[in-house]
């Protein structure tokens, strides 16, 4: 018998109160809407084990097409928990890091979206700069500006 595989990481998914806000600060990052619908029914009630649901979801596509990040907001059932003001040392998720060709000017624009800066911009040795914004609703985003040609 043959042993399976992983064939790829398909992405990460975030629950949000606005769907519209999340869009278009993603989109500012850079990433394309791939898609939005509606989820609900039976089957993914037994998916995600939550019984009848109904579920805004959107799929937003890096620029490569390599990683996605699904943007879904839960009408039914309301949200159990939130977890968006947990500080960077919280267990459990923590945050989607993303590399920009310029942090400076990414940050900006971010910005004029609402974004706040978590500690400050720092630079690892000669390989990186990074920080960590919050952005809508406080998602915890992480950003890293390869240098030397690291790309």
């Amino acid at each position: 018998m043959t042993k399976s595989k992983l064939l790829q990481m398909h992405n990460t998914g975030i629950v949000v109160e606005s769907l519209d806000e999340a869009i278009s600060f993603f989109t500012e990052l850079g990433l394309s809407l791939e898609g939005r619908a509606m989820i609900e029914g039976e089957w993914a009630g037994r998916v995600t084990a939550l019984g009848a649901q109904q579920v805004e979801v959107a799929m937003m596509v890096t620029p490569d097409g390599h990683s996605r990040l699904e943007l879904s907001r839960f009408i039914t059932p309301p949200v159990a928990a939130d977890h968006r003001n947990t500080p960077v040392n919280a267990l459990g998720y923590l945050r989607v890091m993303f590399a920009v060709s310029d942090i400076d000017e990414t940050l900006a624009r971010l910005y004029k979206r609402g974004a706040q800066l978590v500690g400050e911009v720092v630079q690892y040795g000669d390989v990186y700069r990074l920080c960590y914004v919050r952005g809508p609703e406080g998602l915890l985003i992480g950003l890293a500006e390869p240098l030397g040609g690291n790309e």
